[in-house]
């Protein structure tokens, strides 16, 4: 007499809509072999929504929401209840104890929150508000060590209508702006307009302006990023020899 598992094709698979009895907001499709015991599906599922095997009943619902049978053999098959595709197994938990329980896990003002008083969070270390003020301190640190002349030797050469290429990205325009940026960090920045939109403003930098160009057009640089030179404007329908 053949066992009902011989009657299963043994890489056939279904995929069912999993509900819970405690937790409304709990659904989730799930594929399950239908060579699994009805205790392994139990097993499965604990691992999703926290229902433990002894504690968990199955009822299998087809598509038009009708019961069709209580799962209620763990050493079965799940094939034996003869499950398709796009049923529903709804779990439903019998601990009154259970972790699932009260709604709590649909409802969270139903926890309990911890809150801390802005002073004795100021006392704990290796918090996210330290970790900013360290990072913010070290920021400035390095911004004080800088001078206000910092790259000015290399601007000799480098004056305002020059044309230029800006490195990295071989990006072309004409110098607009050579000096300090009050809202930048110290030291000596070059203003340049790129004949296309590589920037990043139009010459407006942190409310300031410094110099006037289109949208997108603007960019602020080192001036070690910058060579003046023979860069003319690119032809835009200049094509390659091939």
């Amino acid at each position: 007499m053949a066992s009902s598992l011989l009657q299963i094709p043994v890489d056939d698979s279904i995929v069912l809509r999993v509900t819970h009895s405690n937790i409304n907001s709990f659904s989730a499709d799930i594929r399950f072999s239908l060579q699994m015991t009805v205790e392994a599906v139990k097993e499965k599922l604990w691992k999703k929504c926290g229902t433990t095997v002894d504690s968990m009943c199955l009822e299998l619902y087809d598509d038009s929401g009708d019961k069709v049978s209580v799962l209620g053999d763990n050493t079965r098959p799940l094939g034996f209840y003869s499950p398709r595709d796009g049923y529903r197994l709804h779990v439903i938990d019998i601990d009154p104890s259970s972790i699932t329980s009260g709604g709590w896990l649909d409802n969270t003002s139903l926890v309990e929150k911890y809150k801390i008083s802005e002073e004795a969070y100021d006392k704990l270390d290796g918090t996210y508000r330290k970790l900013k003020e360290k990072l913010g301190c070290q920021h400035s640190s390095h911004e004080s060590k800088i001078s206000d002349s910092y790259m000015k030797d290399l601007c000799a050469n480098i004056k305002i209508g020059d044309r230029c290429q800006v490195e990295p990205g071989e990006r072309r325009g004409v110098i607009k702006f050579v000096g300090i940026a009050e809202t930048l960090a110290p030291g000596f920045w070059v203003g340049v307009q790129y004949d296309e939109p590589l920037g990043k403003h139009d010459g407006m930098v942190k409310g300031k302006r410094y110099f006037d160009c289109p949208p997108l057009c603007g960019g602020m640089v080192r001036p070690d990023k910058v060579k003046v030179g023979d860069f003319p404007e690119r032809d835009p329908f200049e094509e390659e020899e091939i």
